[in-house]
């Protein structure tokens, strides 16, 4: 379920270079941006939907509360989590139809509940072909998802999936808040594109090891510390 609202005077605040705007750029962006809310699990864009010949163009994503995960799709259908954007992150390429030299094949989903706003691609090229400020701001936001999706490859290249199951429970805890997880096998493997098969293997294994305790639907880190210590090693 989406719902479509009027812009509240808040905006301003959401963009990190609102500063450094004209006041008329100021103006377009407000008559422009779109809040959105999504329930979780809503597929937000989809790089593989085509309309009319292109590639459907979402537009830029300002998360204001919730959380949103981006992730590619292999021909197999297996998953793998690229990176999660969170409050006051910002999602460019869910608006790469905007950059004719960026062909990404990219899944956006909400995690949860989420609260955005959207700009649409058109009206963000318009800004950042007079912007000197916002195309400087565009190349930095893509360089560091590009530095992240070459980190995660690294990740998934040279580490044993031990370690990396580890960091990711480890990860999960601190942004849940909590060390007891309601999160599936097959939610973990969609994140770490794998497959379920091998996170339930692995699980056993930290359970055998008193790291973690298995219930269904539910992973319980018992011993942070020893995660840790795998991590690390």
């Amino acid at each position: 379920m989406c719902i479509q609202g009027g812009v509240p005077m808040d905006f301003s605040s959401y963009f990190p270079i609102w500063n450094k705007l004209t006041p008329t750029q100021q103006q377009i962006l407000e008559r422009n941006a779109v809040l959105r809310k999504v329930d979780k699990g809503t597929v937000i864009h989809n790089g593989t939907v085509i309309y009319n010949g292109t590639v459907e163009c979402t537009g830029l994503l300002l998360v204001i509360s919730g959380q949103l995960r981006a992730y590619i799709l292999s021909d197999e259908g297996r998953e793998i989590s690229l990176y999660r954007l969170f409050d006051r992150d910002i999602c460019l390429f869910s608006a790469s139809c905007m950059m004719n030299s960026i062909q990404f094949e990219i899944t956006i989903e909400a995690q949860k509940d989420t609260t955005m706003w959207v700009i649409s691609a058109d009206t963000y090229q318009r800004i950042m072909k007079e912007s000197a400020v916002v195309a400087n701001f565009t190349n930095e936001i893509m360089a560091t998802r590009f530095s992240e999706v070459m980190w995660l490859m690294e990740q998934i290249m040279w580490k044993s999936f031990d370690k990396r199951l580890a960091e990711f429970l480890l990860e999960e805890c601190n942004l849940e808040g909590t060390n007891i997880l309601k999160i599936t096998h097959e939610t973990i493997a969609s994140h770490m594109g794998t497959a379920r098969e091998v996170v339930t293997r692995m699980l056993r294994y930290f359970q055998n090891e008193g790291m973690v305790r298995l219930t269904r639907g539910t992973v319980e880190v018992t011993d942070k510390i020893r995660l840790e210590q795998l991590q690390n090693d």
